[in-house]
């Protein structure tokens, strides 16, 4: 790797601290190993050492999106804060290579004391912009951050997402060449984080990202390549997917042993139709507080969107068998998306279409109009209303937020104007789920559980 493709070059770098014991312990170690000298005799130490890292050393290359991933005290964000440059290290050395950007701890680089429009010129500043630069993309910023009047007010009223608004809208405005986050987007809704997963996806087009998560399939999903720290040492450098299965597999050893594998053999499945009892497991999860209650909220016409003009999306809805709108949705009921477009300007082959995004910006599963009707010629004229309708199996999914983008174009699959596009045009959220893995789960025909007694 030449040194004009190189971003971040680590090289044995270490982070020691001292640990004392007792408080008097610091004391006795400022005098007395300097008394210990003057008499001529070797000093010695009130304290223990500890490691926080040890012999470090990596490269990262421009344009590279890089994880790091590991337990609580492995050494990550004391790595990051020497690539940052606020901390030294004990050993080693750590070169940049372009203007750095971070989003360490919430509140970090602020002043408390100051409102949110001083800190956004200090933390600017700090970051490289000239007064100038700051002033010309001031506004900018506090659009991006949408915290309204309070930019006005000091920081130390701010909540922990009004906090992250205006630290991530100030580090997207600085042009910078390498950006560093260490766990800053679990905190915040999710209009915001969709809206910093949509600028990090731009970002790390051109620039260079190292992000930091304990949400190994995050890392999967953003990162090209992943590298695992323990107990202040790398384990393993390499794929993401790679790198975040061994470590997902070393947790549960260290839990509950080494792993075996054993190979199962194979057997014939009943069908489920012939199965008696087939329905006891939706009857138990119905009963509890693991039925998939899904959240529906009201379509948002003023959400982010772009696109020529040429159509709008004016209404999208969920809708049961009835056809009746739904405010709540359980996982693995049928449902009908119905999204309605008016045409502005006559459109030739109009195709609708629809993505489920989880709050890291993850397309979960989505669909549109264009292979149910390549064949048929649907012409639709200026002043036209659109309709298009999906029905599908509510798939389970996990706790937490989701999204709904939604678009209208003209023309094919792999050559179409994109007229308008609506970036979480409808939110929801699941309360409750019985997902135990994955993105989504899909609701189970028949689960079997046997004892098998060696003879």
């Amino acid at each position: 790797m030449s040194s004009s493709d190189i971003a971040i070059r680590i090289s044995n770098l270490s982070k020691c601290y001292y640990i004392y014991d007792r408080p008097h312990d610091r004391l006795k170690q400022f005098i007395l190993p300097r008394l210990r000298r003057l008499f001529g005799l070797s000093p010695s130490n009130h304290f223990r050492e500890f490691w926080a890292l040890k012999d470090v050393s990596f490269e990262i290359k421009q344009g590279e999106t890089v994880g790091i991933i590991g337990r609580n005290g492995s050494g990550k964000s004391t790595l990051l804060q020497m690539i940052c440059g606020t901390l030294n290290p004990t050993g080693g050395s750590v070169e940049t290579y372009g203007r750095v950007a971070a989003l360490l701890e919430l509140g970090s680089g602020f002043n408390p004391e100051f409102t949110g429009r001083e800190n956004v010129y200090m933390n600017a500043s700090v970051l490289g912009l000239s007064e100038a630069e700051i002033e010309e993309r001031f506004e900018s910023i506090v659009a991006f951050a949408d915290i309204g009047d309070f930019i006005e007010q000091l920081v130390k009223t701010y909540s922990s997402g009004m906090m992250l608004r205006l630290a991530f809208a100030v580090i997207a405005h600085v042009d910078a060449d390498i950006l560093v986050i260490d766990e800053a987007l679990a905190v915040g809704d999710i209009f915001f984080t969709q809206k910093c997963m949509r600028f990090l996806r731009s970002f790390m087009k051109t620039g260079t990202v190292l992000f930091v998560s304990h949400d190994t399939s995050a890392v999967k999903n953003l990162c090209d390549r992943a590298i695992w720290l323990e107990k202040g040492v790398v384990r393993s450098d390499g794929s993401s997917k790679n790198v975040s299965e061994a470590y997902l597999q070393a947790f549960y050893e260290a839990q509950q042993g080494k792993s075996s594998t054993t190979k199962l053999k194979e057997t014939t499945r009943p069908d489920a139709a012939d199965v008696p009892g087939k329905d006891q497991r939706l009857d138990f999860i119905n009963a509890s507080n693991l039925r998939n209650d899904i959240q529906l909220f009201a379509f948002d016409p003023e959400a982010a969107s772009f696109g020529k003009g040429g159509a709008q999306i004016v209404m999208v809805e969920f809708l049961d068998k009835e056809g009746a709108p739904l405010a709540w949705v359980v996982g693995g009921e049928s449902v009908t998306l119905r999204i309605h477009a008016m045409a502005h300007e006559a459109l030739s082959a109009p195709i609708i279409g629809f993505a489920v995004k989880d709050r890291l910006g993850q397309t979960l599963f989505g669909d549109n109009t264009y292979l149910s009707y390549n064949n048929v010629v649907l012409f639709c004229g200026k002043g036209e209303k659109i309709l298009a309708e999906f029905t599908f199996l509510m798939p389970i999914l996990p706790i937490g937020n989701y999204s709904v983008n939604v678009a209208v174009a003209d023309g094919t699959q792999e050559q179409h104007v994109q007229h308008h596009w609506i970036h979480d045009a409808v939110l929801f959220k699941s309360e409750s789920s019985s997902v135990a893995t994955g993105l989504i789960g899909i609701p189970m025909q028949y689960i079997k559980l046997d004892v098998l007694t060696e003879i």
